[in-house]
């Protein structure tokens, strides 16, 4: 009597099962951890190691290019966190600061976007006026703003008004580009079927224009958020009067000499201005993230 090994058939025939099988929790908990590495790798390990380069340099000037005599001029890291962040009255005047800077910046940064938004709609629907207001936008975003601080004071005074007006000047250009660029994005051939179904100016923009146009708004949205942060700092620093804002505190710093207390005061600023960009960048991600994703790593036909 014959006997049939056929143990080799039935383990290449587990092979395949194996290899065909769906995936079990145990093979995900083994690809989690290795996804999380990845990610790890690629977004959050550059820019520590970068940032750990800078604060190796920062030691290094501290301590080796500066003599004691000077080393005010650059605080070394591990002071500026005891000064500024663990003393507890300095860390209170600090934020004190930085929340009246930031109530500035969002008070001027929301009333460009109203402004901005109006004038790229109105600019986008009539070319007469697209040629006519945009020189003089352009003039007003090249006059430099320590040339219209006396001005501003004359007309509005030297305290929360006047900030917000800084905010307001320095942020509205980027959106009306931004926003004017996107509203013109839309493909001709859209224009063309809207045209033949006689749709109104209306649902034009609405349906077609707008939905073409927020890449462009979102990124001239984080642009702005940035320069309003900039505008509030600016406008703190030569408007007096008030509630004490971050640029108030870099001017007394800097007349004082507390090296620390100014460069706690010009991390806070950049924390802010991070912040702000990343709020629209994740507001982006959110709104149009997936379907702009998509139709932009489309093959070219």
């Amino acid at each position: 009597m014959t006997t049939i090994d056929s143990s080799t058939d039935i383990d290449d025939n587990s092979l395949e099962v194996d290899q065909g099988r769906p995936k079990g929790r145990d093979d995900q908990l083994i690809e989690g951890p290795k996804k999380s590495r990845e990610s790890f790798s690629k977004t959050l390990l550059p820019p520590i190691l970068f940032g750990s380069f800078l604060v190796g340099i920062w030691y290094f000037i501290s301590y080796v290019l500066l003599e004691e005599s000077r080393r005010f001029l650059l605080r070394p890291p591990h002071q500026v966190i005891n000064v500024a962040f663990l003393d507890r009255d300095a860390l209170f005047e600090l934020l004190d600061g930085l929340w009246s800077s930031t109530k500035v910046a969002a008070f001027g940064l929301g009333i460009a976007i109203l402004i901005g938004f109006f004038l790229a709609i109105i600019m986008s629907q009539t070319k007469i006026i697209e040629r006519a207001l945009f020189p003089y936008l352009v003039t007003l975003q090249a006059i430099p703003i320590l040339a219209l601080v006396p001005m501003i004071v004359f007309w509005f005074g030297s305290g929360q008004t006047s900030r917000i007006v800084v905010c307001v000047i320095i942020a509205v250009f980027p959106l009306i580009v931004n926003t004017l660029f996107g509203l013109h994005s839309a493909e001709k051939g859209m224009h063309d079927l809207f045209t033949l179904h006689h749709a109104s100016r209306l649902t034009r923009m609405r349906k077609l224009m707008f939905p073409a146009a927020l890449p462009a708004i979102f990124a001239g949205l984080r642009i702005s958020a940035g320069l309003s942060v900039i505008g509030a700092i600016v406008g703190d620093f030569f408007f007096g009067r008030g509630e004490v804002g971050i640029g108030q505190l870099v001017r007394k710093y800097a007349n004082q000499l507390q090296g620390e207390e100014l460069l706690g005061s010009v991390i806070l600023s950049s924390a802010l201005g991070v912040t702000v960009f990343l709020v629209f960048t994740k507001l982006q991600d959110v709104m149009i993230g997936k379907w702009y994703e998509a139709g932009s790593n489309q093959p070219d036909s």
